[in-house]
């Protein structure tokens, strides 16, 4: 008797896992868009620029006290 319990538990929790990667797999992120146009004069085109240091490279830093 345990020997079917044992198999509908197995076949629930494959039936669990498979139904879960359809619905991760599945979820529609929407299509990508891509562009061939030249970056603006003076980035790389990869991301943001970081804001400039408020301090020198090296310069220990200010600690308020």
């Amino acid at each position: 008797m345990y020997k079917y319990v044992r198999t509908i538990f197995l076949t629930l929790v494959a039936v669990v896992v498979v139904a879960a990667a359809f619905a991760i797999y599945g979820e529609n992120a929407g299509p990508q868009l891509v562009s061939n146009d030249q970056p603006a004069a003076g980035s790389s085109g990869m991301a943001r620029p970081h804001p400039p240091l408020d301090r020198a490279p090296g310069e220990p830093l200010k600690t308020p006290l």
